[in-house]
């Protein structure tokens, strides 16, 4: 259990460095650029950004190590704590002080998390188990909620802006994690098997949209902006998936049904602190003034 603790720490420090230098590189692009490939082909000749994401293989190895020797329960919450390396660290680098309500929002996101995620704790369930009709329900589900959210973003700017396509980011990268599990599934009866699936190549297309989401949500806004609402939404969504498809179990009723619905309520009042924010909002013309 110490492994898998001290595992999963050192995992949210390599996401929250990782996720600072994706965006101080991603801040610096044009506008344009954003939800384009062209975005990702930039980026990918910035020694920055390859920086970071060398650092996010590195945390996902980690996160494998400490998922060895620790319940998924024990390591998620852990690793959410990125969420309290990454915000100071973003606004360290831009020489900007962070006052109580950003603290709070950060803050208050990261318990909010940790506390929804221990009380459901989600466990059980065969990723076996889920038939076409099913998948296509949750693959519509996402697509639907992915349109709605950058619809959403064209009409908003700043901060509410990157939060908004942190939303759809969350949303594919949610569904990503319950394809993954699938996939991986179907290695335990060979490569042919994984290779003849579909949900093997969906995963593949699920990375390729949630990197590129991702990283136009960098691009947009403050990583306080983005970076809280792709960690809120991309458990959310894959505990949901998990729970539809895979027939999953979170545990219910009072007190715990209570202390989940407190711990999302936290989530979403840490965001909303955060993107009404005037010390986030001033990230971004920061970021985007030193990137340019």
């Amino acid at each position: 259990m110490p492994i898998a603790v001290l595992a999963s720490l050192t995992a949210g420090v390599c996401f929250a460095v990782a996720g600072v230098l994706q965006q101080w590189a991603a801040g610096g692009r044009p506008d344009t650029e954003a939800l384009s490939p062209r975005l990702l082909a930039h980026l990918a000749r910035d020694p920055v950004w390859l920086g970071g994401i060398g650092l996010a293989v590195l945390a996902y190895g980690f996160q494998s190590l400490a998922l060895a020797y620790g319940p998924l329960s024990l390591v998620q919450p852990l690793i959410v704590a990125e969420l309290v390396f990454a915000v100071p660290l973003s606004a360290w680098l831009h020489r900007m002080r962070l006052g109580y309500r950003e603290w709070f929002g950060t803050l208050a996101v990261a318990a909010g998390l940790v506390l929804a995620l221990v009380s459901a704790r989600p466990h059980g369930g065969r990723p076996d188990a889920a038939d076409l009709l099913s998948w296509l329900l949750v693959l519509g589900a996402t697509a639907a909620l992915v349109c709605c959210a950058l619809a959403t973003a064209r009409l908003l700017s700043g901060p509410w802006r990157a939060s908004a396509t942190a939303l759809a980011a969350g949303a594919v990268m949610g569904t990503q994690s319950v394809l993954l599990a699938a996939t991986v599934d179907r290695l335990r009866h060979g490569l042919l098997a994984a290779l003849a699936a579909w949900q093997t190549y969906a995963l593949i297309l699920a990375s390729i949209g949630g990197l590129l989401l991702i990283q136009s949500a960098f691009q947009q806004g403050p990583l306080a902006a983005s970076m809280t609402v792709l960690d809120a939404t991309e458990p959310v969504v894959a505990v949901t998936v998990g729970t539809a498809v895979f027939g999953e179990t979170i545990h219910t009723g009072w007190p715990v049904s209570a202390v989940t619905v407190t711990g999302l309520a936290l989530v979403a009042a840490g965001i909303a602190r955060l993107d009404s924010s005037p010390v986030i909002a001033a990230l971004r013309g920061r970021g985007a003034g030193e990137g340019r």
